[in-house]
């Protein structure tokens, strides 16, 4: 296992789809552990998509307190109620947004044996896999907020301090 170098924004693989993993094999398995050990590595994170280590195809790993969660190929067959909460994410320091998300999602997935598993989550864990899952589609949290704060002090940001980060965006209104 390696640990692995984030892909921070401005980088445009960011914003790439990420493509279904065809073949479930010792490379897949070795990105998985890789991103295991960068999320580790990065104290108090919740997940880690392959497009943030520069690599295009539908993995997650997670771990929102409860051990280690692995996607490969997630698909969100359902979701429902709202919360609304802050997030952050390794490709883009230092900030956090307030995002509305799902408050509860069932998603079908695939384990290492390359069979379909059904995972369902409240809370928490349902924010990180939305907030992951969306990495594969090449959208990132800063595309739902309207305002960003400092992840030190909890402060909302200056213009001009949110500005280089909100010209990233993409509105995404829901």
């Amino acid at each position: 296992m390696a640990e692995r170098i984030i892909v921070r924004l401005g980088d445009p693989i960011l914003r790439e789809r990420s493509r279904k993993v065809a073949t479930i094999n010792a490379n897949t398995e070795k990105i998985l552990n890789d991103m295991a050990q960068t999320i580790y590595a990065e104290k108090g994170r919740a997940g880690l998509s392959a497009i943030q280590i520069g690599i295009a195809k539908q993995l997650v790993v997670m771990d929102c307190g409860d051990g280690l969660i692995e996607l490969i190929n997630p698909v969100l067959l359902e979701k429902a109620g709202e919360q609304i909460g802050p997030e952050a994410c390794l490709s883009i320091p230092g900030v956090v947004g307030m995002v509305k998300r799902a408050q509860y999602v069932k998603v079908q997935t695939q384990n290492r044996a390359g069979e379909n598993v059904i995972l369902e989550a409240e809370g928490f864990t349902a924010r990180c896999f939305q907030h992951e899952m969306d990495h594969l589609e090449g959208i990132l949290f800063i595309d739902y907020v309207d305002e960003l704060y400092s992840a030190k002090t909890g402060k909302k940001l200056k213009p001009q301090d949110a500005q280089p980060i909100l010209m990233h965006q993409r509105r995404i209104v829901r």
